[in-house]
């Protein structure tokens, strides 16, 4: 499967974005999907995840509260919606899809999207 990740940009401290995942080339209800997070000068880390179905939803403790994740199969499209946002959420975003159930390690993934960027300004 293959995955593009998009909806990043510039936004204030407290604002709101909305990140999307296409997916195409596969069956996207078999996948778990996985958001991560890169910023400058640091690891990949795990934002989010969402089970096969949508039912199971995951979040890292540092967005828990202010970040949700959703998915729509009939669309094959992964949202995660982030409010209140800080400057500490600055990085790149990717979403990744694995066959297995959601997983916070990075290499569970299989499919990963090119990454949207997304700054917040304090």
């Amino acid at each position: 499967v293959q995955l593009q990740a998009s909806g990043g940009g510039l936004v204030q401290a407290g604002g709101s974005l909305r990140l999307s995942c296409a997916a195409s080339g596969g069956t996207f209800s078999i996948y778990s999907i996985g958001w991560f997070r890169q910023a400058p000068g640091k690891d990949r880390e795990f934002v989010s995840a969402i089970s096969r179905g949508g039912d199971s939803q995951y979040y890292a403790e540092s967005v828990k509260g202010r970040f949700a994740i959703s998915r729509d199969n009939t669309k094959n499209t992964t949202y995660l919606t982030m409010n209140t946002l800080k400057p500490e959420d600055t990085a790149v975003y990717y979403c990744a899809a694995s066959r297995s159930p959601p997983a916070m390690i990075l290499d569970s993934y299989e499919s990963w999207g090119q990454g949207t960027l997304v700054t917040v300004s304090s």
